[in-house]
């Protein structure tokens, strides 16, 4: 007697499906798994012996085997207990495996029956459906998470006996539906709380609007984290697709809320010098994402970012640039998705006073072992350097009211939907994603403009790189102006703040 069932596994983000094969014959009495198993895989067997046992089922005494397939792929984790309590029951009825329709099943089985909870239920639903299968059965518990996928059945259980009675036509099956967002609005500090700063501000401002990578050099109490930590504030709703892909990020980890599963809030991930390279970009012996993937479609805060190790700094380039990290294993490659926004801070040197000389207690070599942790390479693939000056004393007391982060978010929403609108046809959605074909059509400059950049290029020693980073912080400074073409002062800003990092490596 034979029978198959679907499930499925994740290799890193990526859903891999697996047919759980059961034969069940005469011979000695066994429970033998196979298919290229793993440890908690192979455990399997006596915690589902004992969970169709406990669930009022008959286990007779023959031989029974069960495949995982295909067998040259490695499975791992407890996904696979409900599926393979199911083949082996249908096995011993000879049910044909018809009438398992299109079907996946997955959810860890417990010794008394009932169904656990397992991590990433969203990208196998939703694989799923785009695979063309019209149901999956999953534990109560991932329910809501489920849910958040339309165009398929989705049905929770809370035990072995509920999947199998439903399966068999015997019990109704009751459909998830349920509101999976939250109406809580968080709150966040509010820029107005900075006192002076306003050309920090205004840099901030242009980072988030085109997705700039922005890094800050100022003294020790200037300002620099509490400016990042408001970042969060001044950063764009999300849209219904960049919420599923970033909320499947985190269920392949399990860090999705039971009520509210949806990520409807852009992250912000802030990490300090003691991180490793794999818990920056992920990895293990069974590839997980790190903080970069954890940021996607948000922000990344490195502070004190010449504290960090050289080879973390350099580890960040690829992703910067390709929005993805790509993860080699002996059996295969895993992806993870990488488009975040860098905000990254630093004392100018080991005390934080250069290049005041009055106070700065610095060597030169110091100084120049200091800033040369962060490589040319690495500054290049920054849009924007601004220097963040100590606070004024009339900036504190002053009583004016400084400018609320609702009010700047309005100014990148709106520079956002240009970007949108103007970038629909191409894939896009900000200017820092901008290629070099595309600066020619979207960042043309006039004559008058192109003899400033070729000033500007000689004198300030760009590359070809940070030639193109200069154009895409000026197309965002006249998307926040509302104009068309990139104006003289719109591109004197965006040079402006590629200057301060030839200051500070001169």
């Amino acid at each position: 007697m034979f029978s198959t069932v679907l499930s499925a596994t994740l290799q890193g983000l990526r859903v891999e499906f697996v047919q759980v094969e059961a034969d069940v014959s005469n011979g000695l009495p066994v429970f033998q798994l196979v298919g290229y198993l793993s440890s908690e895989v192979k455990e399997a067997g006596e915690r589902v012996r004992t969970a169709i046992r406990n669930s009022g089922f008959v286990l007779p005494p023959k031989r029974i085997v069960v495949n995982l397939s295909p067998a040259n792929m490695k499975k791992r984790g407890s996904i696979f207990d409900l599926a393979i309590a199911i083949s082996v029951l249908f096995a011993l009825e000879d049910v044909k495996s018809e009438c398992m329709g299109n079907t996946l099943l997955a959810g860890e089985l417990s010794l008394d029956g009932s169904v656990k909870s397992v991590a990433g239920i969203l990208p196998i639903v939703l694989s799923a459906q785009k695979q063309g299968y019209k149901r999956c059965i999953i534990p109560r518990e991932n329910e809501k998470e489920a849910a958040l996928v339309s165009g398929i059945e989705v049905v929770a259980v809370s035990n072995l006996r509920e999947a199998y009675e439903i399966l068999k036509g015997k019990r109704k099956a009751r459909e998830v539906r349920c509101s999976n967002v939250s109406n809580e609005q968080p709150i966040y500090d509010d820029f107005a709380d900075i006192k002076g700063q306003q050309l920090v501000k205004r840099a901030v401002e242009i980072a988030v609007a085109g997705g700039h990578n922005i890094l800050m050099i100022g003294p020790p109490g200037a300002g620099k984290t509490a400016i990042a930590k408001r970042i969060p504030g001044i950063l764009p709703p999300m849209s219904l697709e960049e919420s599923i892909e970033l909320t499947m990020v985190y269920s392949i980890i399990g860090e999705v809320e039971d009520e509210h599963p949806l990520k409807t809030e852009r992250p912000f991930r802030e990490v300090n010098s003691t991180i490793t390279q794999t818990g920056l970009l992920g990895g293990g012996v069974y590839p997980r994402p790190g903080e970069i993937s954890l940021a996607h479609k948000g922000v990344l805060f490195l502070d004190e970012i010449a504290e960090f190790p050289r080879t973390v700094l350099e580890s960040l380039r690829r992703p910067i640039e390709d929005h993805t990290i790509k993860i080699m294993r002996e059996k295969g490659e895993y992806e993870f998705p990488a488009e975040f926004l860098l905000v990254a801070a630093m004392n100018p040197c080991p005390c934080g006073n250069y290049p005041d000389l009055n106070l700065c207690t610095c060597t030169t070599p110091q100084i120049q072992s200091y800033l040369g942790k962060l490589s040319q390479p690495f500054l290049d693939r920054v849009d924007i350097c601004v220097e963040v000056p100590k606070v004024q004393y009339h900036d504190l007391t002053e009583k004016g009211e400084e400018e609320h982060s609702k009010d700047i978010r309005k100014r990148i929403v709106k520079a956002r939907e240009i970007q949108k609108e103007r970038y629909s046809g191409i894939g896009l959605c900000t200017n820092a994603q901008l290629g070099m074909k595309e600066n020619e059509k979207y960042c043309a400059l006039k004559p008058s403009e192109q003899e400033l950049m070729r000033q500007a290029y000689e004198r300030l020693n760009l590359t070809a790189r940070t030639y193109h980073k200069v154009l895409h912080v000026a197309r965002t400074i006249a998307d926040l102006d509302g104009k068309m073409e990139i104006e003289g002062k719109h591109l004197r800003e965006a040079l402006s703040y590629r200057a301060m990092n030839v200051k500070y490596r001169r």
